[in-house]
């Protein structure tokens, strides 16, 4: 899908704000409220715009200790993989999990309230996941950086 630079610029405002009126993106971007709508449309159509969202700030909810998880399977086969990724997508902490090249064929990030709290997912969740051979934790310190908006090229 080809993005123009005015569909740069729609992309870059509406990953800064996504609550914004057509109108208040529009006057941003120097269109009509019509043709700013009408190119946003077709943004989502054309599924280049996923979703929209709400970004919580996870210490406000309590949701202070951020895990890394590396996850080995038992073996590679095709429907193993799938039966696996259908239960972790399944587990409310699992923010997010990644297929992986390397040593490890998953990393999962889970959020959770504690340590205690992460042993609970561990024992009631991960461990119990289909074909995991191997778990493989490490607790994130402190977030650095954590972006939600994409560079894009105009």
């Amino acid at each position: 899908m080809a993005i123009d630079p005015i569909d740069s610029v729609i992309l870059r405002e509406l990953q800064a704000d996504g609550r914004m009126t057509s109108a208040e993106l529009a006057d941003r971007v120097g269109l009509s409220p019509s043709s700013a709508s009408r190119r946003v449309r077709r943004l989502e159509e054309d599924g280049i715009i996923d979703r929209y969202v709400m970004l919580l700030d996870p210490t406000a909810i309590g949701r202070t200790v951020s895990v890394f998880v590396e996850i080995s399977l038992d073996s590679q086969a095709e429907e193993l993989l799938d039966e696996f990724e259908a239960a972790i997508a399944q587990t409310p902490e699992v923010m997010s999990c990644h297929l992986m090249a390397g040593e490890a064929d998953y990393l999962v990030h889970v959020v959770c309230v504690d340590v205690a709290d992460y042993e609970r997912i561990h024992r009631q969740h991960l461990a119990s996941l289909p074909h995991v051979a191997r778990l493989r934790s490490s607790f994130a310190i402190r977030q650095v950086c954590n972006r939600t908006d994409y560079e894009l090229s105009t």
